[in-house]
Formats: structure tokens, C-alpha cells, sequence
């Protein structure tokens, strides 16, 4: 019998605390939605958790609490519940001293899981149960009959539409696939009613306490990058439906300002006052070591009973700010670093006309990208200029006016051409960054292609020429940054930048100067935002 213990003991110790490596900080990610949690983090965010229980709990242990129940659904390493498990382990030590009813009641009664994917699942069993079947000779748990024990995976196939999935977006010509092949149709998320369907998997009476995970992040079939579909506030939407006490999550932190599709979830979560902790790392290597999403991660703590102000955390490399108690929805975007936010309010302050009000939408003469019907030379009668792009640069040419149906109104003006992208955009992540393309002034009788977005229309070259030195400072740079988050500058992310009057040269000393810019704060811009220079074109 002892020697059973032992044993026993010597395998729970191997699967449950720290190895040296630890296998889940050596593995590869799958794919971009497989993107695996490094132990070490999984833990700062089990922190977290662990510290708002006892704040609401007159400082009460939850690993020490054997009725909490925890759910990750979207479970990839197993590393949060692996976690999980080795805490209450340890904290349940007192309440159920024998070592092998102790390891079952927390696996059969406490821990829970969804794979993403087949493989997924048998590697967080292995994670958890020491085995890729709960059931299996080599399992830590020696009462589940089936299997799967309390990771639950099963094909499923997506809804489809016409051309998409009803409930991901998914494209069908992608993922209707043949049997035997990943569908990537998340059980979580491919449910009307969530509350049934978790009946129906582990029992009528199901509450989770705990929804913690890492969920995947896009839905491949876009075009690649940037467009591709966002699916992980799909997941945070389906678990806030689960009424949990906690929730949290790690997820792209685009949808703070951006993402296609965010508009609703940025809104809902911006007004959601049940959330109490929101840590934000804009270098998402610093989370996931070689995995580059340009937005940066954060991860949150939705809390039931919180009802207030949230304590933000922003965390780059060793610049640690907060955390600082802020309300979300102060603005229409989240202001990532607070001591922007200080700077962003003496510039609002002065309640001057936004510059986005000077400049068109995409495509402001309805000309794409791609679009090639000009001819070289400077243009002949009926015709017009057209600046257009390639990658050998800024190139000119001449069409027919006839063509231009849209803004014909800045045909004749003098204006000035904003690049859509800048060189080398690193989305915020990269220090000091550039955040805007070089912008250049465009004559009367000349349109553009989908490059650029427009501002005008203007009096005269002499006023264009002003406004595109303003658009080079620091200044309008750093408030830009503010809204834009990733690759593209559409025109919403200059809504901050105060128009001035374009009689005179904007510097940034002069800029300075005009909303009480401190020297501190001044140092500040300079360490986000770096000089324009000539070859940055």
C-alpha cells in the first residue's frame, strides 16, 4: 500500500509541479489559432484570479476551497488546468489529506475542459491527467469510465450560409471539409443556447465559478493578416452568457481601437463596469515569444460582484505604468498608457475642430490600389494627374477626368495626399515609432489611387504645404497613435488632432507651448514617437 502511495506521489509531483524543462514552455504553436500559453503567464493571470477571490472573500484561499469549479473552453496545452490542479493540490491538502481522493475529487469535481482540436485535447489530458485517456492505465485519475474524462472534444461540423458559417464566419470554401480533417468548428462558440449545451456535456446542475483560457484568435481564410476574422471575443461573449463569477482571458489587444467587426465588442466592453483588472502588453513577444501580432495582448478579469472603476496595467519590457484605476469608457477607444491619456486632455480641452473633418474616407476618388488605367506623362486636355503606387514608390501619370465620379470637388484644389500605411508600421510595439507615412501635397487637375486618404480641399500651395509639415510633428503623430492600433490610417484616427489655422508653420514648439506640453510629457512623446525624416518617403 505504501508503495502505491509512492508511486503515486512521484507521478503527481511529475505531472502536477514544475519540471526541469517544463514541456509546455519547449512546444512549438500548431497555427495561428494554436497559439500555446507559457506556463509562466498562465500563472500571472491565475494571480490575479487568486488575488480578487480574497479581496471579496475576507482574504480567503480558493485553491483552498474544494466547491469552486473552473472551465477553460478553449483548452489548447492544458497549462491552465494543469495550474489549476497543482494549486488545489496544495491548498486542499488540509480538507482531504489522502493524496488519491484528493487528485480525484479535483479532477472529477473541479477541473473542466474544451479542446479546440483533437490533438489539442489529447495533450491537455496528457497535461492534466498524466494520460491521453482519463480512463487510462497511467491516468492520476483513477475514477473516470470514459475516456475523455472532463476534456471534452467532438467533431463538429460549422452552419453554414450561403458562403460563410452562421455562428464564426468561417469560410465554406475553406473549411467544408472532408471527413477526418479539422473542421476548426469550436464546440464553444457553435451554440445558441451555451447553457444547454454544457447541461448536456456535464450535468444539468453545471456553474462554473472560474472561466479562464486563451482562446483562438482568428478564423484563417481572409486573405491572410489582417483579413482575417476576429473570433475571440466570440469566446468572451459566450462565457459572460455562462454568468460565472470570474472570467478572464488573454486576447488581442486590437479591439481596444480597432479590428474589423470590434465596433460592438469594444463598446460592450468598454461600458462593462464588471470588469476590475485589465493588464496590457503591446509587445505580444513578451507574452508569446516569437509570435508577432502587431496590436499587442492583454488579459482581463471580469468580476460579478465588481461594479466600478478598472485598475489598468500596461507593461512594456521593464516599463511597468499602474495600475491605475481608470473608467473605460471615457472615450470611444481605450487610452492604453495613462500618462497619454493626461496629454489627450489638455489637447481636448481647447474643443477645437477635429482634423478628421478635412479628410475623405478609403478611396477618396474611387480609385483602387491596384488600379492601372492611366498612361504616363503629364496629363492632356480632358485628362487629369493621378498619383498612384507600386513598389519602386510614388509614381504619376494622366486619365481621363470623366472617370472621377467621387470627391470631384478636390479635383481642382490644392490638397494633401496622407499615406493609408506607414513604412515599417509596428503597430505601437516597436519604440519610437513611426505611426504615419511621409504625406505629400498634390496641385489642382490630380486625383489619387486608394494609397492615400485626402485632405483639402486647401487655398493654396503655400496652406498645403503648411498642413503636411503638421501632419510630419510629433505632436499630431503621438495623438494619432492614440486611435491606431494597427497597419492603416483611416481617417478616424486623426478624430484628435485639433485643426489649426493654416496661416503659419505648425512646429511642435510652437505646438508645445499652445496646450501646456510639460517637459516630462515632452519626453514622453519623444520616447514614442520618432523625427520624420527625408527618407521617409
Amino acid at each position: 500500500m505504501n508503495m502505491r502511495v509512492d508511486a503515486l506521489t512521484e507521478q503527481v509531483s511529475f505531472t502536477l509541479r514544475g519540471r526541469n524543462p517544463d514541456v509546455l514552455t519547449c512546444i512549438a504553436n500548431l497555427s495561428n489559432d494554436e497559439v500555446f500559453t507559457p506556463p509562466e503567464f498562465a500563472n500571472r493571470m491565475l494571480d490575479t484570479l487568486a488575488e480578487a477571490w480574497a479581496a471579496s472573500h475576507n482574504g480567503a484561499n480558493l485553491w483552498a476551497d474544494s466547491a469552486v469549479k473552473f472551465l477553460d473552453p478553449c483548452t489548447k496545452s492544458g497549462v491552465f488546468l494543469r495550474e489549476i490542479t497543482s494549486r488545489l493540490n496544495k491548498g486542499l491538502e488540509e480538507e482531504i489529506p489522502d493524496l488519491e481522493g484528493r487528485v480525484n475529487h479535483i479532477l472529477t469535481r473541479q477541473v473542466f475542459g474544451i479542446g479546440i482540436t483533437h490533438l489539442t485535447s489529447l495533450l491537455a489530458r496528457r497535461s492534466v491527467y498524466c494520460s491521453k485517456h482519463a480512463n487510462g492505465q497511467h491516468s492520476i485519475a483513477k475514477t473516470f469510465t470514459g475516456e475523455a474524462g472532463n476534456i471534452w472534444f467532438e467533431r463538429l461540423e460549422h452552419t453554414w450560409g450561403e458562403a460563410k458559417c452562421r455562428y464564426c464566419g468561417a469560410p465554406r470554401i475553406i473549411f467544408d471539409r472532408e471527413a477526418g480533417l479539422e473542421t476548426h468548428a469550436y464546440a464553444f462558440i457553435h451554440t445558441d443556447d451555451i447553457k444547454t449545451r454544457f447541461a448536456e456535456l456535464f450535468g444539468d446542475d453545471m456553474q462554473f465559478d472560474v472561466i479562464i483560457g486563451n482562446p483562438p484568435y482568428q478564423m484563417t481564410g481572409g486573405g491572410g493578416g489582417t483579413n482575417d476574422s476576429s473570433i475571440y471575443h466570440l469566446f468572451v461573449e459566450q462565457a459572460m452568457r455562462l454568468e460565472p463569477r470570474y472570467l478572464s482571458m488573454v486576447i488581442p489587444s486590437r479591439w481596444m481601437a480597432g479590428g474589423r467587426g470590434m465596433d460592438e465588442f469594444r463598446k460592450t466592453m468598454l461600458a462593462e463596469r464588471h470588469i476590475s483588472h485589465l493588464v496590457d502588453y503591446p509587445n505580444s513577444a513578451q507574452v508569446f515569444p516569437g509570435v508577432d501580432l502587431k496590436s499587442g495582448v492583454c488579459y482581463f478579469l471580469w468580476d460579478r460582484e465588481h461594479e466600478g472603476d478598472c485598475a489598468v496595467t500596461l507593461i512594456r519590457d521593464q516599463d511597468v505604468v499602474g495600475p491605475t484605476k481608470r473608467k473605460l469608457d471615457e472615450h470611444d477607444v481605450l487610452i492604453r498608457d495613462e500618462r497619454a491619456a493626461v496629454i489627450l486632455k489638455k489637447v481636448l480641452a481647447k474643443d477645437e475642430h477635429s482634423f478628421e473633418d478635412l479628410l475623405t474616407g478609403d478611396t477618396p476618388f474611387g480609385l483602387a490600389t491596384n488600379f492601372k488605367t492611366f498612361s504616363p506623362g503629364e496629363p492632356g486636355e480632358d485628362e487629369v494627374k493621378i498619383y498612384a503606387s507600386s513598389n519602386a514608390g510614388r509614381r504619376s501619370g494622366a486619365m481621363k477626368r470623366s472617370l472621377i465620379a467621387k470627391n470631384t470637388h478636390l479635383i481642382d484644389a490644392w490638397k494633401v495626399l496622407a499615406p493609408q500605411a506607414g513604412p515599417g508600421n509596428s503597430g505601437g510595439h516597436v519604440l519610437p515609432d513611426m505611426v504615419l507615412g511621409k504625406p505629400g501635397v498634390a496641385e489642382p487637375n490630380s486625383v489619387c489611387t486608394q494609397t492615400w486618404i485626402v485632405a483639402g480641399p486647401l487655398s493654396s500651395q503655400e496652406q498645403a504645404e503648411i498642413v503636411a509639415r503638421y501632419l510630419q510633428t510629433l505632436f499630431v503623430r503621438f495623438l494619432v497613435s492614440l486611435r491606431k492600433i494597427s497597419q492603416h490610417a483611416m481617417k478616424g484616427v486623426y478624430r484628435w488632432v485639433p485643426q489649426q489655422v493654416w496661416d503659419q508653420d505648425w512646429t511642435d514648439e510652437i505646438l508645445y507651448k499652445k496646450y501646456g506640453i510639460t517637459n516630462d510629457e515632452i519626453d514622453f512623446i519623444n520616447s514614442m514617437i520618432r523625427p520624420m525624416g527625408e527618407a521617409d518617403e
